[in-house]
């Protein structure tokens, strides 16, 4: 019976990390901080050939909770790009946004310095410009047949994507939707899951760069955060404010057909609400394990 719960547990974390990998503003290393399963997901990362076995039966049932909330999600977020792309763009906007404070408190807990404010200024500055230099090379289909321009776009996304991953409070659908890659890779998600294989291949190639990213990130990350907690949360800060500038300034930017500002400021206030209940639940699972 306590094998059935672990086993059902690691489901439901596994559901939670994929909504946090798929949903902007998210951090799926928090969520599994929160699940107490951060420093495994580091070990397995770091060595995954090390016991591999039990590693196998450890993240059987995480995957599990994954390809389902992944299942899910895709679905659902193929049809809002499609259908409302102004107003999901907001939606992301407000899901960052209500991480932010949580952020905060994480540098204030560490006793702040002012030398953080220039990680900081660096992060925001590098995340900003990321968001306008990568809006032009986007992923079409028809960029993604041919071996193109688009598939070192497609194999920097995976791997930063993968650094990402690891780090506590940064978002790895931040990276993909600044690369100009996201909305794509949903339709190409989608087409697998109606058994279209023509693009096979970019996806493949794009999960191997998020492997390697993450395999190379948990040999450092850990190490990072237990020695300057501060500053590498600083670091996260100004990398979250300038994505969510950079996003917020290309969601009004987007020209769309029928638009309305009440519904888009629905959904910013949704993504704001969402965000803060899943704070909110992170803390009360939590209350005695710091992040």
């Amino acid at each position: 019976m306590a094998k059935a719960n672990k086993f059902l547990f690691r489901v439901f974390c596994g559901f939670f990390l994929g909504i946090s990998v798929f949903a902007p503003g998210f951090s799926g290393s928090i969520v599994a901080i929160i699940m107490g399963i951060y420093q495994d997901i580091l070990r397995i990362a770091s060595n995954p050939f090390k016991n591999l076995k039990q590693n196998i039966i450890y993240c059987i049932p995480l995957a599990i909770g994954v390809v389902a909330s992944g299942l899910l999600f895709i679905v659902t977020f193929n049809y809002l790009f499609d259908t409302y792309e102004k107003a999901t763009y907001l939606l992301f906007v407000g899901l960052i946004t209500g991480n932010l404070p949580a952020i905060s408190a994480k540098i204030k807990e560490c006793g702040f310095k002012r030398r953080y404010l220039v990680g900081g200024a660096i992060a925001f500055a590098a995340a900003f410009a990321t968001g306008f230099i990568a809006v032009g090379p986007t992923l079409s289909p028809v960029q993604l047949q041919g071996f193109s321009a688009g598939y070192p776009i497609l194999a920097l996304s995976g791997f930063l994507g993968g650094i990402t991953a690891l780090i506590p409070g940064m978002s790895v659908s931040i990276v993909l939707l600044l690369m100009g890659v996201y909305s794509h890779l949903i339709s190409v998600a989608d087409s697998l899951m109606h058994l279209s294989f023509t693009y096979l291949f970019p996806f493949l190639l794009f999960c191997l760069c998020a492997v390697a990213g993450v395999v190379l990130a948990s040999k450092v990350i850990g190490h990072i955060f237990d020695k300057f907690p501060g500053f590498a949360n600083s670091l996260v800060f100004g990398f979250m404010s300038g994505s969510l500038l950079s996003l917020l300034i290309q969601s009004i930017r987007l020209q769309e057909a029928g638009f309305s500002w009440l519904l888009g400021g629905g959904a910013l206030a949704a993504g704001l609400v969402v965000s803060f209940l899943f704070v909110a639940l992170g803390k009360a699972m939590n209350k005695e394990r710091a992040w």
